[in-house]
């Protein structure tokens, strides 16, 4: 007979760890007596992050007591209590192998409804002691599992638990988390998981991704469902030779390159909007310059166009703009990223400003050489006419399409800029320009320019009724962090780590322009990157969730632990790999 043995709560706590204060509710303590369960979670119980816990799909986590005996033997412990988990319910009975998503169980005066296994993260290793604790709950098959409250009521310690609906498809809490996060997605289970009405929001959307992926048949790898999506692997890996052999202004500050590989082989047409690192080494001998450059010509198996603009502290513009001559040599690598042209025939929005321009001038380029029969705007923003890159090029390759329409806010036009010539407006392009030009909200938004830029104009669309999956976003520097329970801190620039430089490999962070070389007090690359404050993104910190995978441009990597599934061709999860050599980390 299953049975409740402990009904445990904790409130939020901030807890110090590695020099950082984590906001967690982790710490669940038994209590005595009946408790009341609501729909959200029981009384006296709450959630530190609500983004990876809590919520109705999440009200109540179960854990068994014969995974806490496994773990007392496999980790040689004698010292766990109630609640050691963090769930809320500890229980005899109830295997993951056993329950199925769907089950409903009565308990006392409440009725509950399993709706996932639990996702698990380094959180659950501070609380263990065991940082690899996250990844050893997935590898073990031991994730337990999330209850939704049907039913309001009062339970506790000595309950019987009773199955009263079995869930359609009878897929256990076991099969359902091996599908997400282990090697092997079969069509036939997704298709079955999702056939599950209780199965919850997030992890419904991870299968419908691995099963798009699957689907799609391209040479798309990495595991979908945890990651968004990097695009095919990357043609090469490392660095090839490219010449310059073409070098035009395009502005005022812009200075557009032409790249054929030197040894005249072609190269693997990119995708419009896809990026390309370049090494850079200036001939006084200075450091190699690692930036990110998105493609700004059309696709082509012969030459690669990057455009570079001239920032007053930007080290690798005025180098491009001052010394690199036509004939010289500098390293490339293969094209990458995912915020690339999507092929049908719905409208296609193209919103920039700045140099943003670059990746969504790849994809009116491709547009124009297939005479797409789509409806395209070409609608970009900046100061003035002396700042307006592309602007005889984008008029030439709009008049080649049947259903084009442009718009070009200057905010601070010159006396001879021209209206309804030069630009159609002055101001900001912003959501309220947007909403004057009848845009098809219907239609794919590709979205590319500084940050403020980009962040209000994909909160407006989305409120606008853009849907979400038609809103796609490039940035040039480094992308936003994600620290799931960290207290906020001020934001210091990427610098070189504090103490004495490491004597190893050099790893280069490409969008953060940092050179550091490797040293016996990380780790792991994860590490490394916050030690020198290089904006990361992460979750369990053991090779499972996926969050910190990002792109390797060049060298190899080891891992310690092994990730439970591997990253993308081109990809590392930084959480759990050390250099073996020199390492290039798209951060």
């Amino acid at each position: 007979m299953a049975q409740l043995l402990s009904v445990n709560v904790g409130l939020p706590r901030d807890v110090a760890w590695q020099g950082k204060t984590v906001r967690t509710a982790i710490w669940k303590a038994p209590v005595e007596g009946r408790r009341a369960v609501r729909r959200l979670n029981i009384d006296g119980d709450g959630q530190g992050d609500l983004a990876g816990h809590g919520g109705e799909h999440r009200a109540v986590f179960v854990y068994q007591i014969d995974s806490y005996r496994y773990w007392q033997d496999r980790l040689g412990r004698n010292d766990f209590t109630y609640g050691q988990f963090g769930e809320n319910f500890t229980v005899e009975g109830l295997s993951d192998a056993e329950v199925c998503i769907g089950d409903r169980y009565r308990i006392g005066g409440a009725l509950f409804e399993v709706t996932q296994p639990r996702v698990t993260c380094y959180r659950v290793g501070i609380r263990m002691n065991e940082p690899q604790m996250a990844a050893l709950l997935v590898a073990r098959g031991r994730p337990g599992f999330y209850f939704r409250v049907l039913e309001e009521g009062e339970v506790g310690a000595g309950d019987e638990i009773t199955l009263v609906a079995s869930g359609p498809e009878r897929m256990s809490v076991l099969e359902i988390n091996a599908l997400l996060y282990m090697p092997g997605h079969p069509r036939s289970q997704l298709e079955r998981a999702l056939r599950i009405p209780a199965l919850s929001a997030g992890w419904r959307g991870s299968f419908e991704a691995l099963l798009t992926q699957e689907r799609s048949g391209d040479a798309t790898t990495g595991n979908a469902g945890l990651t968004a999506a990097s695009g095919p692997p990357p043609a090469w890996r490392g660095f090839r030779p490219f010449r310059v052999s073409r070098k035009v202004r395009e502005s005022g500050d812009v200075i557009s390159l032409v790249l054929e590989p030197t040894d005249g082989r072609p190269i693997a047409a990119a995708l419009p909007g896809q990026f390309i690192v370049l090494r850079l080494e200036p001939a006084s001998g200075a450091p190699a310059l690692m930036r990110s450059y998105s493609l700004s010509g059309e696709p082509s198996a012969e030459r690669y166009r990057v455009s570079v603009k001239r920032e007053s502290h930007g080290a690798a513009g005025v180098y491009v703009d001052d010394e690199l001559e036509i004939g010289d040599i500098v390293q490339a690598s293969a094209a990458r990223g995912s915020f690339t042209l999507r092929p049908g025939a719905t409208p296609v929005v193209l919103l920039s400003a700045g140099i943003g321009a670059t990746p969504v001038l790849a994809m009116l380029h491709a547009l124009a050489a297939e005479a797409s029969m789509r409806e395209i705007w070409w609608l970009y923003g900046t100061r003035s006419g002396r700042e307006h890159p592309f602007a005889g090029e984008t008029r030439m390759l709009l008049k080649a399409l049947a259903h084009s329409h442009s718009h070009i806010r200057y905010s601070s036009p010159d006396p001879e800029d021209r209206p309804d010539v030069d630009f159609d407006a002055p101001g900001r392009l912003d959501m309220q320009a947007l909403k004057e030009l009848s845009l098809p909200r219907n239609g794919d938004f590709y979205t590319c320019g500084p940050s403020t830029f980009m962040s209000d104009l994909t909160a407006g669309l989305a409120a606008w009724g853009v849907a979400p999956d038609r809103i796609h976003t490039e940035g040039f520097g480094a992308g936003p962090s994600i620290t799931p329970g960290i207290a906020a801190s001020p934001r210091r620039p990427p610098h070189l780590p504090a103490g004495p430089s490491g004597s190893g490999a050099l790893v280069s962070f490409g969008r953060s322009g940092l050179n550091v070389r490797w040293g016996p007090t990380f780790h792991s690359l994860l590490e490394l990157a916050e030690a020198c404050d290089v904006p990361v993104r992460w979750s369990c910190r053991t090779g499972v969730c996926h969050t910190c995978e990002t792109g390797l441009v060049a060298g190899t990597v080891s891992y310690r632990p092994e990730p439970v599934d591997a990253p993308a061709d081109g990809n590392v999860l930084i959480c759990c790999s050390q250099p073996q050599g020199d390492v290039v980390i798209d951060l």
